[in-house]
């Protein structure tokens, strides 16, 4: 078999329908369209309801607003610290495990148990994980954050005008 050889599946390549092209062929006056009204003359609009109040208006606008200024932290729980089998916990050591992505601000969570002694330095932690470390022996260090005022969130930023 050569490349001109080669030919579609019989019946799989059909010629398009051409409608209204005069009533000798099928599909011509009307062009399927039936008689008369909105539709056969093709002046209905996308949403268009018949003059009831469409769909996109009844539906009221979304409220609320997005705070500029949340400051997202991803979370590491305990048990994940104890399986890590670290002694010290770091945010870099975190990100060489795989356990946070790059440049993430971390905070430790009360979720498990500790048995061992660890250091741990992260940007924030809730009280249970602070207390549960402590308890278990080890250091609790709080990272500064990389900005001093938090800074506006990408995306849309809206000016007093």
């Amino acid at each position: 078999m050569k490349v001109h050889d080669l030919k579609p599946a019989e019946g799989s390549r059909t010629r398009r329908k051409r409608v209204g092209r005069g009533i000798a062929g099928k599909g011509g006056k009307t062009a399927g369209r039936g008689t008369k009204g909105q539709k056969a003359r093709n002046t209905v609009r996308v949403g268009f309801e018949g003059g009831q109040l469409p769909l996109q208006q009844r539906v009221p606008k979304l409220r609320g607003f997005t705070n500029p200024f949340r400051v997202e932290y991803q979370a590491i729980n305990l048990d994940t610290i104890a399986e890590s089998g670290l002694s010290e916990i770091t945010p870099e050591s975190l990100l060489d495990k795989g356990l946070v992505s790059k440049g993430a601000l971390v905070k430790i969570l009360g979720r498990g148990e500790l048995t061992g002694v660890v250091t741990v330095k992260a940007h924030a932690f809730s009280k249970s994980a602070e207390a549960a470390i402590t308890a278990a022996g080890g250091t609790v260090e709080t990272l500064p954050l990389p900005f001093k005022v938090r800074p506006a969130a990408q995306g849309n930023q809206h000016t007093n005008r």
